[in-house]
């Protein structure tokens, strides 16, 4: 790739940081690189450090009349074999699918006739949102090519896709952009759309475990594989969702914030903080007792024979909760009923007694091997009667629930 040439943009990111590494590969590539500065983006790096880096100037205005005597920007966006935006803000991103030209970066990305690669980076919030989604859609229809973003911690101390991509990632893309191989580009993104684009759902998952003492608990069977069937579900129709976890055996879902809870009144706390959602569905296992006299030390055995006393109390009920809140209800509530015998009428019965509006019911009877299993048969009832789903993968089940959820929602 000796020769060739890069207009490298630099957004208004804390991401830019990684700037200097990446301007490192592209030389070590044998690229020429041209460095661009927007207004913020020298809040997070300057034009000296840049300039140093890839042995040339690095711009920042547009009116400059040495240059532009020669029609700078013009020249800028034309002279370059690729451009590349990192990072690439959700502001920047905007500017690009609207064509706004009100400075040098925005000037040159509209003027150029070259291919343009971009590496977003912003907050997971930002990224989530509707006018991003759609303004993602609109340059990637454009030829825009895209790398990233990763998923991860982010600087304001959220957790999610939004982390502009490592380096080395970029320059991969940057690799592929000049050896004309677009479709390596865009396999890396997730693009938010669907039909619940803009909703927020709330979903608990997993079972809970109430301490008896520092080593013991009462717990059930849950292994949390239909909660996070679900919460992947509704992330793949474009949902922001908010998964409460108990200490589930299976992994959480990418792409969606993540709150693990131990018990059962962490999880309603959880709940409640998530809040306003558009829908929650209450998937968790969660224990109806807890032990009020649970021991700060490890409770031995005395030599009596006899098993300690446990005291018992009753857990909040948090679905009956959230059903029965009135300025925060969501405004759709669905419930599990896991149920080993009269499954519809006892779960009938939970849907009256709680007052949501669904209720997803399944036998988890030691023979049907559902509990912690990899199937699932459910029955959905609803104000229009029960309906009966045959038996199917958890994840099959999930999509067929959050289809109904977006029909139910749109």
């Amino acid at each position: 790739m000796d020769g060739k040439r890069i207009l490298l943009i630099v957004g208004g990111g804390i991401a830019a940081y990684k700037l200097p590494q990446l301007i490192r590969l592209m030389r070590a590539d044998g690229l020429a690189v041209t460095p661009v500065l927007t207004r913020a983006g020298a809040q997070f790096t300057t034009a000296m450090t840049l300039s140093v880096l890839a042995g040339e100037a690095a711009h920042e205005g547009l009116f400059d009349i040495a240059k532009e005597a020669e029609i700078g920007h013009i020249q800028l966006s034309r002279n370059a074999d690729l451009v590349v935006v990192a990072p690439a803000t959700a502001d920047l991103m905007a500017k690009m699918a609207q064509g706004l030209a009100d400075d040098l970066a925005s000037t040159l990305l509209l003027a150029t006739d070259k291919r343009v690669l971009i590496a977003p980076a912003m907050n997971v919030r930002m990224w989530q949102h509707p006018a991003t989604g759609r303004n993602l859609q609109t340059l990637r229809g454009d030829g825009i090519l895209t790398v990233g973003p990763d998923e991860g911690d982010m600087a304001c101390g959220e957790f999610g896709p939004g982390r502009m991509a490592e380096p080395e990632a970029i320059m991969t893309a940057i690799r592929a952009a000049l050896a004309d191989e677009p479709l390596r580009l865009t396999q890396a993104v997730q693009v938010p759309r669907g039909p619940l684009l803009g909703r927020h759902v709330i979903v608990t998952s997993g079972p809970t475990h109430e301490p008896i003492d520092p080593v013991r608990y009462i717990a059930n069977r849950s292994s949390g594989a239909q909660g996070t069937a679900i919460a992947t579900a509704l992330r793949d129709l474009g949902a922001r969702v908010s998964f409460v976890t108990g200490p589930a055996s299976i992994a959480p879902p990418e792409g969606v914030d993540v709150i693990r809870v131990e018990t059962a009144r962490e999880m309603r706390e959880a709940v409640s903080e998530a809040l306003p959602a558009d829908a929650a569905v209450m998937a968790a296992a969660v224990a109806d007792w807890r032990v009020t006299n649970a021991g700060a030390r490890k409770i031995k055995k005395d030599g009596s024979g006899k098993p300690p006393a446990l005291e018992m109390t009753e857990n909040p009920d948090i679905l009956a909760w959230v059903s029965g809140l009135h300025k925060r209800r969501p405004a759709l509530v669905v419930g599990f009923a896991a149920e080993t015998h009269e499954v519809i009428e006892n779960a009938t019965a939970k849907r009256q007694r709680k007052g949501c509006d669904w209720i997803v019911a399944n036998d988890v009877s030691p023979a049907t091997g559902i509990m912690g299993g990899t199937e699932n048969a459910v029955t959905l009832i609803r104000d229009g009667g029960a309906e009966e789903w045959p038996r199917m993968g958890k994840d099959a089940v999930a999509r067929r629930l959050a289809k109904e959820i977006a029909e139910a929602l749109t």
